[in-house]
Protein backbone atom coordinates (compact mmCIF):
# COMPACT_ATOMS: atom_id res chain seq x y z
CA UNK A 1 0.00 0.00 0.00
CA UNK A 2 0.98 3.77 -1.09
CA UNK A 3 1.78 6.31 1.56
CA UNK A 4 -1.08 8.82 1.67
CA UNK A 5 -4.33 6.76 1.96
CA UNK A 6 -6.45 7.20 3.90
CA UNK A 7 -5.22 10.72 4.91
CA UNK A 8 -6.17 12.81 8.05
CA UNK A 9 -6.42 16.94 7.64
CA UNK A 10 -6.78 19.26 10.18
CA UNK A 11 -7.45 22.91 10.16
CA UNK A 12 -6.15 23.08 13.51
CA UNK A 13 -3.93 20.41 15.31
CA UNK A 14 -1.65 20.50 18.37
CA UNK A 15 0.87 18.37 16.33
CA UNK A 16 0.40 16.19 13.42
CA UNK A 17 2.73 13.59 14.90
CA UNK A 18 0.83 13.11 18.18
CA UNK A 19 -2.42 12.72 16.02
CA UNK A 20 -0.63 10.17 13.83
CA UNK A 21 0.73 8.55 16.65
CA UNK A 22 -2.70 8.03 17.78
CA UNK A 23 -3.96 6.43 14.60
CA UNK A 24 -1.07 3.76 14.68
CA UNK A 25 -1.83 3.27 18.19
CA UNK A 26 -5.45 2.66 16.96
CA UNK A 27 -4.04 0.15 14.46
CA UNK A 28 -4.36 2.99 11.65
CA UNK A 29 -2.98 0.81 8.55
CA UNK A 30 0.14 1.69 6.70
CA UNK A 31 -0.25 4.92 4.57
CA UNK A 32 -2.18 6.81 6.47
CA UNK A 33 -0.97 10.33 6.65
CA UNK A 34 -1.79 13.17 8.92
CA UNK A 35 -1.52 16.82 7.73
CA UNK A 36 -2.63 20.35 9.13
CA UNK A 37 -2.75 23.70 8.18
CA UNK A 38 -1.76 24.91 11.71
CA UNK A 39 -0.13 23.41 14.67
CA UNK A 40 -0.41 24.55 18.27
CA UNK A 41 2.03 22.41 19.67
CA UNK A 42 4.63 21.07 17.36
CA UNK A 43 7.74 19.81 18.46
CA UNK A 44 10.99 18.79 17.29
CA UNK A 45 13.93 16.57 18.63
CA UNK A 46 15.12 17.26 22.22
CA UNK A 47 11.69 19.11 22.43
CA UNK A 48 12.61 22.81 20.76
CA UNK A 49 9.08 24.10 19.58
CA UNK A 50 8.43 23.88 15.45
CA UNK A 51 5.84 26.64 14.33
CA UNK A 52 4.58 28.07 11.02
CA UNK A 53 2.15 30.94 10.11
CA UNK A 54 -1.09 28.94 9.09
CA UNK A 55 -0.95 27.54 5.50
CA UNK A 56 2.41 28.15 4.91
CA UNK A 57 4.00 25.12 5.54
CA UNK A 58 3.38 21.15 4.64
CA UNK A 59 2.77 19.76 8.31
CA UNK A 60 2.58 16.13 7.52
CA UNK A 61 2.89 12.68 9.16
CA UNK A 62 3.19 9.11 7.71
CA UNK A 63 2.40 5.81 9.42
CA UNK A 64 4.83 2.80 8.58
CA UNK A 65 3.91 -0.46 9.10
CA UNK A 66 5.14 -3.43 9.71
CA UNK A 67 7.92 -2.10 10.87
CA UNK A 68 11.00 -4.36 11.30
CA UNK A 69 15.11 -4.90 10.28
CA UNK A 70 14.29 -4.16 6.93
CA UNK A 71 13.86 0.20 7.83
CA UNK A 72 16.95 -0.07 10.09
CA UNK A 73 17.98 2.99 7.34
CA UNK A 74 14.54 4.72 7.50
CA UNK A 75 16.40 7.65 9.15
CA UNK A 76 18.20 7.99 5.88
CA UNK A 77 15.37 7.38 3.85
CA UNK A 78 13.13 9.86 4.88
CA UNK A 79 15.43 12.94 4.30
CA UNK A 80 16.07 11.69 0.95
CA UNK A 81 12.34 11.12 0.23
CA UNK A 82 12.19 14.97 0.97
CA UNK A 83 14.60 16.27 -1.32
CA UNK A 84 13.40 14.33 -3.93
CA UNK A 85 9.67 15.69 -3.33
CA UNK A 86 11.20 19.19 -2.89
CA UNK A 87 13.19 19.18 -6.19
CA UNK A 88 9.91 18.04 -7.67
CA UNK A 89 7.67 20.45 -6.79
CA UNK A 90 10.64 23.20 -7.47
CA UNK A 91 13.04 21.79 -10.24
CA UNK A 92 15.14 25.33 -10.01
CA UNK A 93 16.40 24.03 -6.57
CA UNK A 94 18.85 21.50 -5.30
CA UNK A 95 18.64 20.27 -1.69
CA UNK A 96 21.66 18.54 0.56
CA UNK A 97 21.06 17.36 3.93
CA UNK A 98 22.97 17.89 7.15
CA UNK A 99 23.56 15.16 9.61
CA UNK A 100 21.16 13.50 10.44
CA UNK A 101 18.04 14.87 8.39
CA UNK A 102 17.96 18.71 8.20
CA UNK A 103 17.50 19.65 4.47
CA UNK A 104 19.28 22.74 3.43
CA UNK A 105 19.36 24.78 0.23
CA UNK A 106 22.45 26.68 -0.25
CA UNK A 107 22.92 25.82 3.26
CA UNK A 108 19.68 27.25 4.90
CA UNK A 109 17.33 25.06 5.94
CA UNK A 110 14.16 24.00 4.31
CA UNK A 111 12.98 20.98 6.24
CA UNK A 112 13.15 18.36 9.04
CA UNK A 113 12.06 15.30 9.72
CA UNK A 114 11.55 13.32 12.92
CA UNK A 115 10.75 9.63 13.42
CA UNK A 116 9.26 8.16 16.46
CA UNK A 117 8.98 4.62 16.21
CA UNK A 118 7.55 1.46 18.29
CA UNK A 119 8.80 -1.78 17.49
CA UNK A 120 6.54 -4.34 18.85
CA UNK A 121 6.55 -6.18 22.23
CA UNK A 122 6.50 -9.49 23.63
CA UNK A 123 4.37 -11.09 25.80
CA UNK A 124 5.82 -12.73 29.19
CA UNK A 125 6.16 -16.12 27.90
CA UNK A 126 8.27 -14.70 25.22
CA UNK A 127 5.66 -15.77 22.14
CA UNK A 128 5.79 -13.47 18.76
CA UNK A 129 4.71 -9.71 19.25
CA UNK A 130 1.04 -8.91 20.02
CA UNK A 131 1.28 -5.97 17.65
CA UNK A 132 3.51 -5.16 14.69
CA UNK A 133 6.07 -2.37 15.21
CA UNK A 134 5.24 1.37 13.46
CA UNK A 135 6.79 3.95 12.68
CA UNK A 136 5.54 7.98 12.11
CA UNK A 137 7.45 9.81 9.86
CA UNK A 138 7.20 13.43 10.31
CA UNK A 139 7.77 16.35 7.87
CA UNK A 140 8.25 19.72 8.26
CA UNK A 141 8.74 21.96 5.22
CA UNK A 142 8.71 25.50 4.45
CA UNK A 143 6.94 26.84 1.65
CA UNK A 144 5.78 30.08 1.69
CA UNK A 145 7.09 31.41 4.61
CA UNK A 146 8.62 34.73 3.74
CA UNK A 147 12.01 35.83 4.90
CA UNK A 148 10.37 38.49 7.51
CA UNK A 149 7.95 35.62 8.79
CA UNK A 150 10.89 34.20 10.54
CA UNK A 151 12.22 35.44 13.80
CA UNK A 152 15.36 37.57 13.73
CA UNK A 153 17.84 34.66 14.72
CA UNK A 154 16.52 32.44 11.86
CA UNK A 155 16.39 34.38 9.06
CA UNK A 156 20.05 34.00 8.07
CA UNK A 157 19.60 29.99 8.71
CA UNK A 158 16.01 29.20 7.10
CA UNK A 159 14.39 29.59 3.91
CA UNK A 160 11.20 28.13 1.96
CA UNK A 161 10.57 26.42 -1.08
CA UNK A 162 9.07 29.00 -2.99
CA UNK A 163 10.37 32.95 -3.37
CA UNK A 164 8.26 35.52 -1.55
CA UNK A 165 5.06 37.00 -2.95
CA UNK A 166 2.79 40.03 -1.67
CA UNK A 167 2.00 38.53 1.63
CA UNK A 168 0.72 39.80 5.13
CA UNK A 169 3.29 39.86 7.53
CA UNK A 170 1.97 37.40 10.14
CA UNK A 171 2.49 35.23 13.01
CA UNK A 172 6.37 34.59 13.04
CA UNK A 173 7.50 30.98 12.31
CA UNK A 174 9.95 29.24 14.60
CA UNK A 175 11.99 26.31 11.94
CA UNK A 176 14.57 24.97 14.33
CA UNK A 177 12.70 21.23 13.64
CA UNK A 178 10.14 19.21 12.20
CA UNK A 179 6.50 18.57 12.60
CA UNK A 180 5.38 16.09 15.35
CA UNK A 181 6.86 15.21 18.70
CA UNK A 182 5.51 13.55 21.79
CA UNK A 183 5.56 10.59 23.78
CA UNK A 184 6.21 7.25 21.48
CA UNK A 185 8.04 4.68 22.49
CA UNK A 186 11.48 3.13 20.22
CA UNK A 187 13.46 0.40 20.41
CA UNK A 188 16.83 0.95 22.28
CA UNK A 189 18.91 -0.09 19.55
CA UNK A 190 17.38 1.29 16.81
CA UNK A 191 17.48 4.70 18.54
CA UNK A 192 21.43 4.49 18.85
CA UNK A 193 22.34 3.11 15.46
CA UNK A 194 20.47 5.86 13.80
CA UNK A 195 20.70 9.23 15.41
CA UNK A 196 18.55 11.14 12.82
CA UNK A 197 15.35 10.27 13.34
CA UNK A 198 14.06 7.57 15.54
CA UNK A 199 12.71 8.66 18.65
CA UNK A 200 14.94 10.30 21.14
CA UNK A 201 17.43 10.73 18.59
CA UNK A 202 19.39 14.73 18.82
CA UNK A 203 19.81 17.65 16.81
CA UNK A 204 22.59 19.36 15.12
CA UNK A 205 23.63 22.79 15.35
CA UNK A 206 24.52 25.59 12.92
CA UNK A 207 27.56 26.78 13.19
CA UNK A 208 30.46 25.56 10.90
CA UNK A 209 33.93 27.24 9.29
CA UNK A 210 33.46 27.86 5.55
CA UNK A 211 36.10 26.17 3.80
CA UNK A 212 38.78 28.57 1.76
CA UNK A 213 37.78 29.45 -1.64
CA UNK A 214 33.90 28.96 -1.23
CA UNK A 215 33.34 25.45 -3.80
CA UNK A 216 30.14 23.72 -3.42
CA UNK A 217 29.64 24.41 0.32
CA UNK A 218 30.51 27.97 -0.08
CA UNK A 219 28.02 30.60 1.70
CA UNK A 220 25.37 32.48 -0.97
CA UNK A 221 22.94 34.67 -0.17
CA UNK A 222 18.73 33.84 -0.74
CA UNK A 223 18.14 31.22 -3.50
CA UNK A 224 17.78 33.55 -6.38
CA UNK A 225 16.06 30.26 -7.88
CA UNK A 226 13.14 30.14 -5.35
CA UNK A 227 12.15 33.80 -6.59
CA UNK A 228 11.48 32.43 -10.69
CA UNK A 229 8.71 29.59 -9.78
CA UNK A 230 6.39 31.64 -6.72
CA UNK A 231 3.73 32.08 -9.72
CA UNK A 232 3.63 28.28 -9.93
CA UNK A 233 3.69 27.38 -6.04
CA UNK A 234 1.38 24.01 -5.41
CA UNK A 235 -1.56 23.84 -3.55
CA UNK A 236 -0.15 22.11 -0.08
CA UNK A 237 -2.66 18.97 -1.24
CA UNK A 238 0.01 18.22 -3.90
CA UNK A 239 2.59 18.91 -2.09
CA UNK A 240 1.62 15.88 0.62
CA UNK A 241 1.24 13.47 -2.42
CA UNK A 242 4.34 13.68 -4.34
CA UNK A 243 6.30 13.92 -0.65
CA UNK A 244 4.26 10.44 -0.12
CA UNK A 245 5.17 9.33 -3.64
CA UNK A 246 8.82 9.88 -3.17
CA UNK A 247 7.94 8.25 0.67
CA UNK A 248 7.21 5.42 -0.75
CA UNK A 249 10.13 4.60 -3.41
CA UNK A 250 12.77 5.64 -0.60
CA UNK A 251 11.14 3.42 2.68
CA UNK A 252 11.37 0.52 0.84
CA UNK A 253 14.58 0.97 -0.57
CA UNK A 254 17.81 -1.22 -0.99
CA UNK A 255 20.19 0.06 1.66
CA UNK A 256 22.89 0.28 -1.09
CA UNK A 257 20.84 2.82 -2.30
CA UNK A 258 19.57 4.39 0.51
CA UNK A 259 23.44 5.06 1.76
CA UNK A 260 24.64 5.88 -1.71
CA UNK A 261 22.09 8.64 -2.51
CA UNK A 262 22.18 10.31 1.06
CA UNK A 263 26.51 10.20 0.83
CA UNK A 264 25.89 12.10 -2.75
CA UNK A 265 24.08 14.86 -0.85
CA UNK A 266 26.06 14.98 2.45
CA UNK A 267 26.39 18.41 3.49
CA UNK A 268 28.93 17.77 5.83
CA UNK A 269 31.50 15.97 4.44
CA UNK A 270 34.88 17.75 4.81
CA UNK A 271 33.43 20.27 6.73
CA UNK A 272 34.92 20.90 10.36
CA UNK A 273 32.54 20.30 13.22
CA UNK A 274 32.37 20.16 16.94
CA UNK A 275 30.72 17.76 19.47
CA UNK A 276 30.68 17.59 23.21
CA UNK A 277 33.74 16.39 24.01
CA UNK A 278 35.56 16.60 20.46
CA UNK A 279 35.97 18.33 16.93
CA UNK A 280 37.54 17.51 13.76
CA UNK A 281 36.45 17.07 10.40
CA UNK A 282 33.22 14.87 9.03
CA UNK A 283 34.51 12.30 7.01
CA UNK A 284 30.84 10.22 5.88
CA UNK A 285 28.81 8.30 7.52
CA UNK A 286 29.05 4.72 8.35
CA UNK A 287 26.92 2.05 6.75
CA UNK A 288 24.68 2.29 9.62
CA UNK A 289 24.65 5.73 9.35
CA UNK A 290 26.66 7.20 12.38
CA UNK A 291 28.77 9.97 11.81
CA UNK A 292 32.54 9.53 10.85
CA UNK A 293 34.59 11.99 12.29
CA UNK A 294 38.64 13.02 11.62
CA UNK A 295 39.76 14.26 14.95
CA UNK A 296 42.94 16.18 15.83
CA UNK A 297 46.10 13.52 15.28
CA UNK A 298 44.19 11.52 12.49
CA UNK A 299 41.94 9.40 15.09
CA UNK A 300 38.92 8.01 13.75
CA UNK A 301 35.64 8.78 15.76
CA UNK A 302 32.29 7.72 15.26
CA UNK A 303 29.29 9.38 16.11
CA UNK A 304 26.20 7.38 16.89
CA UNK A 305 23.34 10.26 18.67
CA UNK A 306 24.40 13.49 20.52
CA UNK A 307 24.98 17.42 19.73
CA UNK A 308 26.89 18.22 16.81
CA UNK A 309 27.92 21.52 15.74
CA UNK A 310 29.37 22.63 12.10
CA UNK A 311 31.71 25.69 13.20
CA UNK A 312 31.72 29.39 12.13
Amino acid sequence: MAFGRPRRHFRVTDSTNSRARELAEAGAPHGTVVTAEEQTAGRGRQGRAWNAPPGKALLYSAILRPLDERHLLLPLAAPLAVCEAAEELNPDIECQIKWPNDIWIEERKLAGVLIEAHMPGRSSSGDAASQDGWAVIGVGLNLTIAPGEFPSELRDTAISLFGPTVEPQGTAASFPDPTGGGRGSSRRCLAERHPGGLSGAREAGTRFHRPKGGGRHSARGPATALATHSARRPPRSRAAAVLSGHLDRWAGADSDEVLAAWRSRDALHGREISWDGGSGVADGIEDSGDLVVLAAGGDRVVLGAGEVHLRL
